[in-house]
C-alpha cells in the first residue's frame, strides 16, 4: 500500500493525491512586475488556531494509519499575521511491521489572506525518505525550493496543506451539483490545478454519529492511481467547519477509507445529528 500516510494528508485537504492526479496549466505563468504583488486579504471564520482534527484510516477492514491536523499561533512574517498548520501521518499496528509510515508536514500560512508562506514536508515510508522545504515568495510570485531553484507561479499559491484551509473559506451556500472548484497548488516542484466537483448534500453516519454533509468529488486524470471521478468522494461537514469527516476511494489495489475520529477547538459547532 505505497504512500499510506500521503493519501491521509490529501484526503484531509479534499484535494491533493487525487487532485495531483489532474491536468496541468496550459500556458506558462508571467512573472510578478517590478513593484511587486499585491497580498490577498480575506474574510474567514471556518477555523482558528486550537483547532486540530484526528482521523483514522482504514485499509480494507484493517486499521492502516492515524493522521492528525492541528492549527498554532505563530510569528508575523512582513508584518502580517502567521498561522502554523502541523500534519501528521503513521501507520498504526501491523501495518508498521511491512510498510511503517510517519510523515509530517508543516505549512506557514497567512492569517489574513490563507496562503503559504513556508512549507515544511519530512516523509518516511517503508524505508523511503525524503524531505522538501519550500519558501513562498507571494509578493514576487515565486516559490524557491531546497535545491535553491525558483519557480513562478500565480498569485496567492497553495501548497498542500495550506489548500485545506483554503478551500475552507469556499462559500459553498449556492452550489449547484455539478460545480466545480479550482485551487492553484505548488506540488512536488510542479504547478498544479487542484479541482473538486459538488455532487449534493448528504446525511452520513460514521462511528462518532450522524453528519449533515457536502459531498464532492476531485477531478481526476483516469487511469493512474483512482479509475474515473467517481472512484473518490469526499464528505465535508454542512456548517461553518467545513471539515472533511469521511474519504472513501477505491484505488488499483484495493480501496481505502478515512474517517474522523476526533475533533477539539472547532470555531463553530459541528453539524452532527
Amino acid at each position: 500500500m505505497a504512500r499510506t500516510s500521503t493519501f491521509i494528508l490529501a484526503g484531509i485537504g479534499i484535494f491533493t493525491m487525487a487532485f495531483a492526479q489532474s491536468d496541468r496549466p496550459a500556458e506558462p505563468i508571467p512573472a510578478a512586475s517590478n513593484e511587486g504583488t499585491a497580498l490577498r486579504t480575506l474574510s474567514q471564520d471556518a477555523f482558528r488556531p486550537g483547532e486540530k482534527l484526528t482521523y483514522i484510516v482504514h485499509y480494507g477492514w484493517v486499521n492502516a494509519g492515524e493522521a492528525t491536523v492541528e492549527l498554532k499561533e505563530s510569528e508575523n512574517i512582513m508584518g502580517r499575521k502567521v498561522w502554523r498548520a502541523i500534519g501528521r501521518g503513521r501507520s498504526l499496528g501491523a501495518f508498521n511491521t511491512f510498510y511503517k509510515v510517519d510523515d509530517r508536514y508543516e505549512t506557514y500560512f497567512d492569517a489574513q489572506g490563507v496562503f503559504p508562506w513556508m512549507f515544511i514536508r519530512r516523509v518516511s515510508e517503508g524505508g523511503y525518505d525524503f524531505s522538501q522545504d519550500y519558501m513562498y515568495k507571494q509578493h514576487r510570485r515565486e516559490v524557491v525550493t531546497q535545491e535553491k531553484k525558483t519557480y513562478t507561479v500565480p498569485p496567492s499559491v497553495q501548497d498542500m496543506l495550506s489548500a485545506f484551509y483554503y478551500a475552507r473559506t469556499f462559500d459553498f451556500s449556492h452550489a449547484k451539483p455539478g460545480d466545480v472548484y479550482t485551487i492553484d497548488c505548488f506540488l512536488d516542484d510542479e504547478l498544479w490545478p487542484l479541482r473538486m466537483k459538488f455532487v449534493g448534500k448528504e446525511t452520513i453516519k460514521l462511528r462518532t454519529g450522524k453528519y449533515r454533509c457536502l459531498k464532492f468529488q476531485p477531478v481526476v486524470q483516469e487511469g493512474r492511481i483512482f479509475k474515473g471521478n467517481d472512484d473518490l468522494n469526499v464528505w465535508i461537514t454542512d456548517d461553518g467547519n467545513r471539515i472533511p469527516v469521511l474519504a472513501q476511494a477505491k484505488v488499483l489495489v484495493g480501496s481505502i477509507k478515512m474517517e474522523i475520529s476526533g475533533y477539539e477547538g472547532l470555531a463553530h459547532p459541528i453539524a452532527k445529528l
